[in-house]
């Protein structure tokens, strides 16, 4: 605050708090006071904002995004900044890997100084006040933080504790929250009903604090703003409330369940209008809400994985009771039904909650998730216990919950894609639902397993084997592979019940691997620095792959003579797809992951020889265009590989492309690697100018295509930047994205490098990088090179031209995504 009011003279400045808030109505208001009583033609003094509070820099890039759009939609213009953000937060641990230029970490560490000025202080205090040592907020400070000093003061201060009294319930409840809900607090009101004050003749002349007896020196007044302003109680300081919690569950025998269970049953808490809707957003924060740790989410907050720690079952009459007093919340139900599958085993009970929560929220992808879980779970924890082989009763009772596992992760996936419109709508930064997608490989996964282990496809046998896959190819019917196996008959009887199912798994497990492979490869958070969520999904997905490519990238030995051309032509492939080398978009990945430069030339070499070896008079343009991704990729990974053909080559090969017709399917990425490829530079000379006076062209139908086939899925996400226009000629004018990274000297965190734009001004950076100019029109760049090829460039962020206005001249560098050419780091000329 200090800081604001010092600058207050530069800037119009005002503070945001974390609560229940519409980030699109604070845009407004922000946008409303930089524009305040400023004349047409003047510049406005920016807005300062200090945002305070918000627990996950998700929310803080959330606002940044409804702000930048305000500012779109009011069409306002200035080259300097409009809007500071000076984000405060507060974090248990910080690692040094984090920290950068724009973060300053403030620790719970006074220094020598301070230390001094605090004595200094104190002595002042003294003089006023008798009782100095009981100001524990300002003491904490003073003594450094020490942990052995707020320890002593929590066991001091609760001694002979009494939770049957009401002002000790009230206190441990302030407690709980304060350590397990940041910012809440308890409204006043609903403090002086719970302790009945108002029943009381003297309590006019007296202050709330005062009836926490001994306990008062422990809390302090706040002012909570919501829908209404009130008075609240907190304890002094967050460290205080985390040694009190801690002194009452181990000396008083107090547990985190019994003040949860108090928090939740005695109906008191919920008596008072004022401050019981925030109540009840803390209370369901603390048990609804998980963390990240190490890329990974925990499966439950971390209130209930103390419970469970503390007093393991205890936390289970905690959801119910949870689930009684906020029973309108279908996020608790479908808590109670995640706790019953994972914890409990109780799928019978878990399936009842899921269903509660899907009848409370009608349309929300995550819900109908968890009702899918469910039976996914029940499969695996069946399996688990299953002897070999499975019988046939077996069989069909986990073939019936497989079925029903995957219709139920298709209705996830359907309703994950109606959200997407009504996203857009409410929410600025809300993500596409991938679960679905993830939840039917992983189906499919145990289909496998679960076949593996019956008598006709036992796993060791190689015959076996590949009748197993050709089946669950769709190449041979159950009825034929049943004629040659009468002994077995029940087990066909059941699998031509669920050939539907059976028949077409690996089409289906294909399907769902190219999808994530081409959303996670090719979309990006939006400003967040990490995405917990899609690290953990991208793991599972390689597990799962592992077990695709044992089953179907083996070439079968049955179907096709080894000498013919068609049966090393199917060989190759396998190894492609095994390979994840038969999209675009795994080739892409096979750059961002560094595979080995091996590896590459053995792609590269395995599509020409698909290519030359062809059948049909004309080769599938999928091959032709996968095959110049693969080369691109070899250059990348190993430049000075003897496979790499001449450039020129390359381009004549991509020409000869771009003169067929091709399917839409098939154009987003011919497009996207035919403008990195044909973009001519000042140091290049026009060899194919048909093609590359066309690129404008190109990037315009990329713009349709990325948003007739991403764009259901692309909200929250940025297409990301795979190769870059470098400054020297032939192949050596793609930058890949790790060549950028590769190339930072710097100790910061790289994603806030790329977070703050700060990457862009590394020597070594701008070395490799060509920088570009063009000129503003509207919210695009019109970029025009020295051979007249006219490209319109989007910039990466709009706020970055916003300040120009029309035929302003920019130079900016330039980076290839599947939406088309963008720019970066743009600076007026």
């Amino acid at each position: 605050m200090h800081v604001l009011w010092s600058l207050k003279e530069k800037y119009r400045c005002a503070v945001l708090k974390e609560g229940s808030f519409d980030k699109s109505s604070v845009a407004s208001q922000v946008v409303q006071l930089l524009t305040c009583e400023v004349a047409e033609q003047s510049i406005p003094l920016p807005v300062l904002l200090m945002v305070d509070g918000f627990d996950e820099m998700d929310s803080v890039f959330d606002l940044q995004w409804h702000i930048d759009n305000e500012l779109a939609k009011k069409d306002l213009c200035s080259k300097s900044p409009q809007v500071i953000l000076l984000n405060c937060m507060r974090a248990e641990l910080v690692e040094h890997s984090a920290l950068s230029k724009n973060i300053v970490f403030i620790g719970n560490k006074l220094s020598e100084t301070e230390q001094k000025q605090f004595e200094k202080k104190l002595e002042e205090i003294e003089k006023t006040y008798k009782n100095a040592e009981t100001f524990y907020g300002f003491m904490i400070m003073k003594k450094n933080f020490l942990p052995e000093y707020i320890q002593g003061v929590a066991r001091n201060t609760l001694k002979r504790f009494d939770i049957d009294r009401k002002h000790a319930q009230l206190i441990s409840a302030i407690f709980l929250l304060n350590v397990y809900c940041e910012n809440s607090s308890l409204s006043v009101s609903l403090c002086e009903e719970f302790l009945e004050l108002e029943t009381k003749p003297y309590y006019a002349s007296h202050n709330v604090e005062d009836e926490f007896g001994k306990f008062s020196t422990l809390v302090t007044r706040c002012t909570v703003k919501a829908k209404v302003i009130y008075d609240a109680v907190k304890t002094i300081h967050p460290m205080m409330a985390e040694y009190c919690l801690e002194e009452l569950t181990t000396s008083y025998n107090v547990s985190r369940a019994e003040l949860t269970n108090l928090l939740l049953s005695n109906d008191k808490f919920f008596v008072c209008v004022q401050g019981k809707d925030e109540l009840m957003k803390y209370i369901h924060r603390m048990l609804v809400k998980r963390r990240c740790v190490r890329g990974e989410q925990n499966k439950f907050s971390p209130l209930i994985e103390a419970i469970i720690k503390e007093r393991s079952g205890a936390e289970e009459t905690v959801l119910h009771n949870a689930v009684k007093r906020l029973d309108k919340d279908a996020i608790m139900c479908q808590l109670l039904a995640r706790y019953h599958y994972i914890k409990k085993k109780d799928f019978k009970l878990a399936k009842d909650w899921a269903k509660k929560a899907k009848d409370l929220s009608q349309g929300n992808s995550y819900i109908f998730d968890t009702a899918a879980q469910v039976i996914k779970h029940e499969l695996k924890s069946a399996l688990a216990s299953a002897n070999n082989p499975i019988t046939p009763e077996m069989l069909k009772e986990y073939l019936k919950m497989a079925g029903s596992a995957t219709d139920a992760f298709k209705e996830t996936q359907e309703t994950a894609k109606k959200e997407v419109s009504l996203y857009q709508i409410k929410r600025g930064n809300s993500p596409f639902n991938t679960a679905g997608y993830l939840g039917e490989i992983q189906v499919g996964v145990m289909i496998l397993e679960v076949l593996k282990r019956t008598p006709i496809f036992s796993a060791g046998d190689p015959v076996r084997h590949d009748i197993m896959k050709m089946f669950l190819s769709g190449k041979m019917k159950i009825q034929d592979i049943s004629k040659k196996d009468t002994v077995h008959a029940p087990y066909y009887d059941i699998l031509h019940e669920f050939s539907d199912l059976l028949c077409n798994l690996r089409c289906n497990m294909k399907k769902q691997f190219d999808f994530l492979d081409c959303f996670f490869v090719n979309l990006g958070p939006k400003l967040s620095l990490s995405d917990c969520r899609g690290q953990s999904t991208q793991e599972e997905l390689r597990r799962c792959f592992h077990f695709y490519v044992e089953l179907f990238c083996k070439f079968d030995v049955s179907s096709l003579p080894k000498e013919s051309m068609s049966f090393q032509i199917h060989k190759k492939r396998k190894f492609l797809e095994s390979m994840q080398a038969d999209t675009h978009s795994g080739l892409l990945k096979c750059i961002s992951e560094n595979i080995s430069g091996e590896n590459v030339e053995e792609i590269v070499r395995t599509y020409k020889f698909i290519l030359s070896n062809s059948q049909s008079e004309k080769k599938p343009v999928k091959d032709r265009v996968n095959f110049i991704y693969a080369i691109v990729a070899l250059h990348c990974i190993k430049s000075d590989s003897d496979v790499l053909p001449s450039f020129q080559t390359l381009l004549r090969e991509l020409c000869g492309i771009l003169k067929d017709p091709i399917l839409p399917r098939e154009s987003l990425a011919l497009h996207f690697i035919a403008i990195a490829l044909l973009w001519p530079s000042q140091k290049c000379s026009p060899d194919v100018p048909e093609f590359s006076k066309q690129l404008g062209s190109y990037a315009s139908q990329m713009s349709r295509d990325y948003w007739d086939q991403m764009g259901p899925v692309c909200h929250s996400k940025w297409p990301i930047s795979h190769l870059y226009l470098g400054k020297k000629k032939g192949y050596n004018q793609l930058i890949h994205h790790n060549k950028v990274v590769s190339s930072v000297d710097s100790e910061e965190a790289i994603t806030s490098l790329w977070g703050n734009g700060t990457i862009w001004k590394q020597e070594k950076v701008q070395d490799l990088l060509y920088r570009a100019q063009g000129k503003v029109l509207k919210d695009t760049i019109l970029l025009e090179t020295e051979q007249g090829v006219k490209i319109e460039v989007k910039p990466y962020y709009k706020s970055q031209i916003r300040g120009g206005r029309g035929n302003s001249r920019v130079s900016f560098f330039i980076g290839f995504t599947m939406k088309g050419p963008l720019a970066f780091d743009i600076q007026f000329q």
